[in-house]
């Protein structure tokens, strides 16, 4: 039996969701435990790309079970195009998709708070207009709506009519904006959950059966470290705990069933959306990064922030989360470089931090403290064995291990299946 976080040690985007599909084949269940459309995990296999906001990424092996956790804020609506979508490629889900009874609903009025929220605020988070915060919102608050009211017709109408209305008079009296049709949004609901209501199951229950019965699960987290809500560059995070200690709350099991926790991480640094980041390059550099990462969201096709390795960030990432490997990805964008960089602290005020400030106007103010190696200037994206790296490739990689204390155990160099190196069996 193995049970097994994934998460990203970045600000998100690291490559999750190829090294999810990788991890998928030997897994009983890959199980998703909090966030929701506003994250995006590429697949690609044979050639073809997939892109999913939801379920699971392991649901591409027709021998895997797939859960959505309660710890997941869900939209019906993403989540039938979705589905729609795979059963359009041929990929079979019934009877192996699991959504949780306890999970949250994302309706459209969550959305259309996000938008009117977001446009209001003096220092914009760089929100994707989701729903997200919102959904979260009304569920700390107390008054979301959860999978298992789908089940429910009378006691879902009831509890949505008196949402609208109270989002209504927001919408009129905070935002100056027109008031939602409420008939045509509970129609809409109904009409989704109709669809949807073969899938929701107490998850808890299954996935903690499963591991009295010795299965391997891999817990899939969205979004990255310095996203957490509680543990990233507050406010410019999302709404949910996406780091390991999320995993399960989001899923209802025990922390004492963990057995590991994998760290995904790119070769250099990204992020997307607003707020301090210390490595990133406001250069032809930058510039050359991104178009040789292809760097642009998965769910937003917003042009990703990217800058050098950061060390600091890297050893915060393995502390807070536990990690006990990484994988290190997208080592391939780095093959044209003639020099390639490390941030190992920061300079602040004259002196050096080499520990992740939780102030942000502290981060802000923050001057990268670099460590140059030479490039290796070859291509990587057809070698399949680390031994047959460039010898400059493998310094690069071995520092980086060094420096953040902890070994790689997967190496990505592209962005298909094959294109992977294992330096553990």
């Amino acid at each position: 039996m193995s049970i097994q976080i994934l998460i990203g040690a970045q600000w998100g985007d690291e490559g999750k969701g190829k090294i999810i599909d990788l991890l998928s084949e030997k897994m009983d269940i890959v199980a998703r435990c909090q966030g929701g459309a506003n994250a995006g995990h590429t697949l690609v296999t044979n050639d073809k790309k997939f892109v999913m906001h939801l379920v699971p990424s392991g649901i591409l092996y027709p021998q895997t079970t797939c859960m959505m956790g309660n710890g997941m804020v869900i939209d019906p609506i993403a989540l039938m195009e979705e589905l729609t979508m795979l059963d359009s490629e041929g990929i079979s889900f019934a009877n192996r998709l699991f959504i949780s009874d306890r999970a949250h609903l994302i309706m459209p009025y969550h959305k259309v708070l996000d938008t009117a929220s977001e446009s209001k605020k003096a220092n914009l988070i760089g929100t994707t207009g989701r729903g997200i915060g919102p959904a979260y919102i009304d569920k700390a608050n107390r008054n979301g709506l959860r999978m298992g009211d789908l089940l429910n017709e009378d006691t879902f109408k009831e509890k949505l009519s008196q949402n609208i209305k109270t989002v209504n008079n927001v919408l009129d009296k905070v935002y100056g904006l027109d008031k939602l049709d409420e008939k045509e949004i509970i129609d809409e609901s109904l009409e989704v959950s109709k669809k949807i209501k073969q899938y929701i199951i107490n998850t808890s229950d299954y996935i903690n059966q499963a591991i009295k019965e010795k299965k391997n699960i891999l817990i899939e987290g969205a979004q990255g470290n310095l996203l957490d809500l509680d543990h990233g560059t507050y406010p410019f995070v999302t709404s949910s705990n996406s780091t390991a200690g999320g995993a399960c709350t989001g899923l209802g099991v025990g922390p004492t069933h963990i057995n590991s926790v994998l760290g995904v991480i790119k070769a250099y640094t990204t992020r997307v959306g607003e707020g301090p980041f210390p490595t990133e390059l406001l250069d032809e550099t930058g510039e050359k990064i991104r178009k040789l990462g292809s760097e642009f969201g998965a769910t937003t096709g917003r042009p990703r922030r990217c800058g050098w390795f950061d060390l600091v960030l890297a050893k915060y990432a393995v502390q807070v989360n536990g990690i006990s490997e990484l994988a290190l990805t997208k080592l391939d964008v780095l093959d044209n470089f003639e020099e390639i960089k490390i941030c190992v602290g920061y300079k602040y005020n004259g002196n050096t931090i080499t520990s992740f400030p939780a102030d942000i106007e502290i981060l802000k103010k923050c001057e990268p403290i670099y460590k140059t190696f030479a490039g290796w200037q070859q291509p990587t994206s057809d070698i399949r064995n680390y031994n047959d790296l460039p010898t400059n490739t493998k310094i690069y990689i071995e520092a980086l291990s060094q420096l953040v204390d902890t070994r790689f155990s997967i190496i990505s160099v592209g962005p298909d299946r094959k294109q992977t190196l294992f330096t553990r069996d």
